[in-house]
């Protein structure tokens, strides 16, 4: 690469738990010597430490030092990085979804002569990719995509998803965890489908087989969920014929019942509250519990608070099998333990996150594993129909010292490509760009990473 980088990354989304515990003690100076660390294995990488907003001069002046910004942080704050961009001339590199208030700032980038790449990730980004191939040799041959069905889900390999839910956090709970409240909308049948913040009461059954991933998950029984707004996505890739488009979030089958549980009780809420605070004396989780199922402090005890968090469950799963399994599963993250007082962050939703980055962390020797798959319906030019795949499916390093999770590598690698593409001035566009913008940004950044890292779906016609 040529030209200096700054790259902006969020201290919650990059270490173990261990870690993640020790940061959070001593922020910002841990969160600078670890990244100091990490810096001085790269020649001309200095770690700066800021917060923002308060540190609006600070974030000025390195930017003003350097040639392209790669912002990792949390979406809500690429827009104060791009606004410090444009006023720069500083082209800038996530892989966020393109907000509105990024929308909203499009004129003013594009008035500064400024490239701000976007989307160039996992999901979304590698899904993009493919998704703008298939559609254009499509059209090119004169057929119409008629629906067009997404899923992307980054979840332990089989053998490791041994705990109630299925799932391992390889990045921050936190984020992992609000994703799920995110409004759920696509187009079925050519009507708009709507899911408000219970999206696990939208979670099906998928059929793997059909996908062609039978072998891979071993007869595990994978869900589907909503993944945000789909509708956009329609116009995004140029598919106006379309009366199906749907994009969804992969989990495997107990996932969307506890975490359902765990939204219904509360256990998601953020606003603070005096129990949880640093200078409380403290409570057990099972008084936790109760407190947000709305249980008062005398009654309390371990058959009580049961008997209100079953009915809980039952209020949006009415299988008695179920419910029982749901409740099982609270009962292995602890939320039922009268004897271990709470470790107390302000909200429930950050003291359950600081819970599940020990209950729910990668053992050294697990890996997760990455599934990619789009489905196309398509109508030929001769009227015929024909359905088509493409599909990705990735392992990571078993987890030890310097090894490489499977989202770690097909997030981090399409970022560094669009970075190049950015810097060396093959993707010139101005203003909010994203790997959807046109077939032919899609194809560079494609082809650069299946010919140097081998990352590619698999295409195939399926029906």
């Amino acid at each position: 690469m040529t030209g200096n980088s700054i790259n902006f990354w969020n201290t919650y989304g990059q270490f173990d738990a261990a870690t993640l515990r020790a940061l959070h003690a001593d922020l910002p100076s841990g969160a600078l010597t670890t990244a100091q660390r990490l810096a001085s294995n790269h020649p001309n990488t200095t770690a700066v430490a800021l917060t923002l907003p308060d540190d609006a001069d600070v974030l000025s002046t390195a930017i003003s030092n350097t040639d392209i910004i790669i912002s990792l942080l949390p979406y809500v704050y690429h827009p104060t990085i791009i606004q410090a961009a444009i006023t720069h001339h500083k082209p800038v590199v996530t892989t966020s979804y393109i907000s509105p208030s990024l929308w909203a700032l499009h004129d003013q980038a594009r008035a500064a002569g400024i490239t701000v790449l976007n989307e160039i990730g996992l999901g979304p980004g590698i899904d993009h990719l493919y998704a703008m191939k298939t559609i254009h040799e499509v059209h090119s041959s004169g057929g119409k995509v008629r629906s067009f069905e997404s899923w992307c889900g980054a979840v332990p390999a089989p053998e490791n998803a041994d705990n109630p839910l299925g799932y391992k956090f390889s990045w921050s709970p936190r984020g992992v965890l609000l994703a799920l409240l995110n409004e759920g909308r696509w187009y079925w049948e050519n009507k708009v489908g709507v899911r408000e913040r219970e999206l696990m009461r939208s979670a099906r059954v998928v059929d793997v087989d059909g996908f062609g991933l039978g072998e891979v998950l071993q007869g595990v029984e994978m869900v589907g969920l909503p993944n945000r707004n789909a509708t956009g996505f329609r116009d995004f890739y140029g598919i106006p014929e379309a009366r199906d488009v749907f994009r969804g979030t992969l989990r495997y089958k107990g996932f969307p019942g506890v975490v359902g549980a765990l939204v219904e009780i509360g256990y998601f809420g953020i606003e603070e509250i005096p129990v949880l605070r640093d200078d409380d004396e403290g409570i057990s989780w099972l008084e936790l519990t109760g407190l947000l199922v709305g249980i008062c402090m005398e009654e309390r005890t371990d058959e009580v608070v049961r008997d209100a968090v079953v009915r809980t469950v039952a209020c949006f799963i009415d299988d008695e099998e179920e419910v029982e399994r749901v409740v099982k599963g609270l009962e292995w993250i602890g939320l039922f333990d009268a004897e271990t007082v709470v470790d107390g962050r302000g909200t429930p939703l950050d003291t359950l996150c600081a819970l599940l980055e020990r209950r729910m962390a990668y053992e050294p020797g697990e890996r997760d594993m990455i599934i990619l798959q789009h489905v196309f319906g398509i109508e030929r030019a001769d009227g015929s129909m024909e359905k088509r795949t493409s599909t990705l499916v990735e392992y990571g390093e078993p987890l030890a010292e310097e090894s490489r999770s499977a989202i770690a590598k097909l997030v981090g690698l399409p970022c560094a490509v669009g970075v190049l593409a950015v810097l060396e001035g093959r993707i010139s566009q101005k203003g909010m760009v994203a790997p959807w913008s046109t077939p032919e940004i899609a194809a560079l950044l494609r082809e650069e990473l299946k010919g140097q890292f081998g990352i590619e779906l698999e295409e195939r016609v399926v029906g």
